[in-house]
């Protein structure tokens, strides 16, 4: 969801620039910012951003310059005045420096450009063309992001090969089968009554079946091998899927974390382990994705 793109346009007295800024983020976060006498531009700005983006953290300037000879500015004497009045306000408490006029000129609204409100009809067709610029802006934002997010579909597939790979490598574990489980235990019992004991094989039967239920991890592989499915069909869709991807990282860890839990066998711990790692670099990624 990263990005960055321009656009540039103008008219006889004004030009106008749209820088746009994208970085990763959960959901859509917008940050506007106008020089003085713009700001009523925000709610469409706004509009046109939601109606393309979905997720990500945007930061949208626009930056004015007038055209040779029809720049005009002036400064506002009421709004300095009152800076002023503040400051001698405040020095009955605390004693500051005495104000510079190089830091009050900063102040935002004490210089401002002058704008020829006496055309509303000229004005309304800048804003116009303005807005029409930030869409262009905002269009070469999605081609650079959709540029990175072929990418990036190239990698979260590749994680996605080495989970089901290891999904497998699980499933084909001899020590999941019940003549392994059933072997485990008969070794077991030798080992604590000695060699000679001999368990019931009814009782052995009935502890087997509890054990073998309780390490039996086929439910989470085969919701493993349901959720890397969906996952393969939206990476391939032209939809916003970033957050169904965030639901199915938290499933991918989920059975993960269940199958490690269940484990009784040291390669079986390691492929869980192996998982959760590969699970966790897809998770890295899929913050990238809108």
């Amino acid at each position: 969801m990263t990005g960055f793109a321009r656009a540039v346009g103008h008219d006889e007295a004004t030009s106008w620039t749209w820088e746009v800024k994208s970085v990763n983020g959960r959901s859509l976060d917008m940050r506007f910012r106008f020089p003085v006498g713009y700001d009523r531009l925000e709610a469409q700005a706004r509009g046109l951003a939601i109606g393309r983006l979905k997720r990500g953290s945007l930061t949208v300037s626009l930056i004015l310059s007038r055209v040779s000879g029809a720049a005009g500015w002036r400064i506002n004497r009421d709004l300095i005045d009152e800076l002023l009045s503040l400051h001698e306000d405040f020095t009955t408490r605390i004693a500051p420096a005495p104000p510079r006029l190089d830091t009050i000129l900063t102040v935002r609204g004490v210089v401002e450009q002058i704008e020829d409100d006496s055309d509303e009809a000229a004005a309304e067709r800048r804003a116009e063309a303005v807005l029409a610029s930030l869409v262009e802006a905002l269009d070469n934002l999605i081609a650079a992001r959709e540029s990175e997010g072929a990418r990036l579909a190239t990698v979260l597939a590749a994680h996605l090969d080495e989970i089901a790979r290891l999904t497998t490598a699980a499933e084909s574990l001899a020590v999941l089968r019940p003549d392994a489980i059933k072997a485990r235990i008969k070794e077991q019992v030798a080992a604590l009554l000695g060699a000679e004991s001999i368990l019931p094989e009814e009782r052995l039967a009935q502890e087997l079946a509890l054990i073998a239920a309780k390490a039996d991890v086929r439910e989470e592989l085969d919701r493993l091998k349901a959720h890397i499915a969906a996952a393969r069909e939206l990476l391939v869709s032209h939809e916003a899927i970033g957050r169904r991807l965030d639901f199915l990282c938290q499933e991918f860890n989920r059975e993960a974390n269940t199958l490690c839990s269940k484990a009784s066998d040291v390669a079986l711990t390691r492929l869980g382990l192996d998982l959760k790692a590969t699970i966790e670099q897809f998770r890295e990624q899929v913050q990238n994705v809108e």
